[in-house]
Parts: C-alpha cells; structure tokens; sequence
C-alpha cells in the first residue's frame, strides 16, 4: 500500500479488512521513507476477496500517487497484492484468486491491473520489478505500448491510484538491513553484490535507499526462498561488506511475518540485529494465538 505517513489513513485501511466477516488482520507495518504499508490478512478465498475490494475503494479515496514521494518503488495506490497459499490450499487457489480479484478491482475502480509470478499469463510479466520499472511516473507512457497493455482494465492509468499487480507467489521474507552511514552508493553497491540477478546470493532482491528521517541507509531485501538464503547468511553478506567499508549495522527489520521455518534452531535476534524474533513475527504463531483466544482464524465476526 502506498502510504506510510498519515496513520489515521493507515488505520482507516486496516478498519476496511476488519470490518469483513472471516477475515483477520494478522498484521500491520508502516514505514515513513518508503511511504509504504503491509498489511497481511488471512481467510478463505471468498472472504478475502471482499476484504480486498473494500480495502481497494477506500485506498483509491484516500492515496494520491500526484503527490505521493517515498523511497519504494510503486506504480500504484494499491501496489502489488500477493495470494500466498497456507496450509489446507494450493498454488493453483492462489492463482485463481488472484485472477478473480484483479478482475474485480479492474471493473469496479477502473484501475489497470497487472497479474504477476505465479498468477501471469505473460512470461515477461512474471518479475514485479518488470512491472514497476519507471514507477507511477512512467506508467503513461509505458502503458502507450502494446506490449504494456494490462491484463485487466483500462489502457491507461488511473489519474490518481496509478495501476495495480496481483499475483500468487510462496511466502517471503521482507528483511532490512539499516546501515550507520549516510552513504547511499555503498548501500547501492552491496544490494548489487548481494542480489541474485548480479550474480550475488540465490532467491535474493535487494536495493539500496536512504532513509532521511533516520540519516542513514539501509539494503532493503526480499527473500524469496528461505531454504536457499535464509536470514542469517543474508544479514552476514551485507553486514561483511559493510565491515569492509568501515560501516557498521545499526539494526535489521522483519516486514510483515516470515514463515515459522525461517527462524532456525538457534538463531536469535541478537545475531541478526533484530529488536525481537519469536513466535509472534511468523504467520504460524500469529495464527496459534487466534486459535489459543478461542478465536478461529476463519470464523465470522457477525
């Protein structure tokens, strides 16, 4: 979601998925330099999708990409939707899902939407960084191009919630690594040498960005598969190269929840500079403590 600094309208986002039947909210995360929030909720299919189509009209009211600046790339209000089948469904219930919904939020709001990962019809669509290469400022043009035509909706972007990707992928995890410098090129540089496209670490995105309201930089990174780079030997191979460099790690951050098999034996939060790691920061255990309040992560609120 493309907004991280206005918490009464963080807030008025997460009510829309509350507000749904069958639906929890398991987490919310915002941060101030990428103007940007995660929320993850969990449900059946057709109790998400309501939550999504209510979550998607008060964003498209709420967020105006015209004015909306952060480090992250977007091209929309409602970025990027990922489906991630649980326990009890396939990754062919994601696709679908995510097929249906993107849909939806085309017809009903007029907001292009392109399907990615799992959930794409077209090869070169399957990357969400493909998608969002020039960001809601190129989307215009962009989109001018056969080739760019979305997979559902309107030939051009909506003049304020820009265009959104949907898609089906497995769990990922969303891992920061805050480094004691102001120096926006290193963080560049070890994002190049870390992620998998330059030849760095398997399963690894990275960039590199300044948060100016802390003065620092961070390598902001998706772990794509934990079983090939876990957490641990993606914080060492940053913080060595900024050992290298004379910079220290100042601290790492967990974005949304991170699969319960992330956290190997042994690992604690000192290791990998986290504030905290337990139970409470994987799906599983947010899930386990429903469960444990009598409340069934699925059941009606009504």
């Amino acid at each position: 979601m493309s907004e991280g600094r206005r918490p009464e309208v963080v807030e008025a986002l997460a009510d829309e998925v509350r507000a749904v039947g069958g639906v929890r909210l398991l987490d919310r995360s915002s941060d101030w330099s990428h103007h940007r929030s995660v929320f993850t909720f969990v449900g059946e299919a057709p109790a998400v999708e309501r939550a999504l189509l209510r979550l998607f009209a008060r964003a498209v009211s709420l967020v105006d990409l015209r004015t909306h600046r952060g480090v992250h790339p977007r091209v929309g209000a409602v970025d990027v939707v990922p489906f991630v089948p649980l326990e009890g469904s396939s990754m062919a219930d994601a696709v679908a899902a995510a097929r249906q919904v993107g849909a939806a939020m085309a017809a009903d709001y007029g907001v292009p939407v392109y399907l990615y990962e799992e959930a794409a019809v077209r090869p070169e669509r399957r990357r969400l960084e493909a998608i969002r290469k020039g960001g809601f400022e190129a989307l215009a043009r962009k989109m001018t191009t056969p080739e760019w035509a979305p997979d559902f909706g309107p030939l051009a972007p909506h003049p304020t919630a820009g265009a959104s990707v949907v898609g089906a992928r497995r769990s990922l995890i969303a891992f920061n690594v805050n480094l004691a410098t102001d120096q926006l090129e290193l963080a560049r540089q070890i994002a190049r040498a870390v992620r998998t496209s330059s030849g760095g670490l398997p399963a690894v995105k990275a960039m590199g960005v300044a948060l100016e309201n802390r003065g620092v930089v961070q390598v902001s990174m998706n772990l794509q598969d934990h079983e090939r780079t876990g957490l641990v030997a993606a914080f060492d191979a940053v913080a060595s190269r900024a050992r290298a460099a004379g910079v220290r790690v100042i601290r790492s951050e967990l974005v949304g929840l991170a699969p319960a098999a992330a956290f190997t034996a042994g690992l604690t939060a000192e290791r990998i500079a986290l504030d905290s790691l337990g139970p409470e920061r994987t799906i599983e255990g947010r899930l386990a403590a429903l469960e444990a309040e009598g409340r069934e992560p699925w059941a009606s609120d009504d």
